[in-house]
């Protein structure tokens, strides 16, 4: 009995272990349309590779390398979750809201908008010093992250 059970974990864990492997592309055409729209309105620089995540067989998410360093995170529909811009960059301002680019403008001259993530909640946004600042789901202030 003891060894049937044992084959029977050591079965799942290959299965379970299997189906959790990333996947990596370097076709365009692998991410849903919505991505592909973002990716070629927002971004110059040329696709370096995509990371496909999978979870119990399903596209959980998809990350998105660029040849000039920067990183996009999309959901398995396409909408995009996080942006991160390689050094010298700033976020394509399309991405951010009015709130966010108003307050970091007047609050802190000079810096650049190097990271966005998009949650339930709102905003959470890098910029180039280092501070990271939350915003909610309409762009207005809500505090420092630190």
């Amino acid at each position: 009995m003891k060894k049937l059970m044992m084959i029977a974990v050591m079965v799942l864990s290959v299965v379970f272990g299997a189906s959790a492997r990333d996947e990596y592309s370097h076709d365009l055409n692998t991410l849903p349309p919505a991505a592909r729209t973002m990716l070629k309105s927002g971004f110059k620089a040329g696709l370096s590779h995509i990371k496909i995540d999978r979870e119990l067989g399903k596209i959980k998410d998809y990350t998105v390398i660029l040849t000039d360093g920067s990183e996009i995170e999309f959901d398995s529909k396409g909408n995009w979750k996080d942006i991160e811009v390689s050094y010298g960059k700033s976020v394509p301002a399309s991405f951010v809201p009015t709130g966010v680019t108003e307050f970091v403008k007047k609050n802190h001259k000079g810096a650049k908008i190097v990271g966005i993530e998009k949650n339930r909640h709102g905003y959470e946004v890098e910029l180039s010093s280092g501070v990271e600042i939350i915003f909610d789901s309409n762009g207005a202030f809500k505090k420092y992250d630190r």
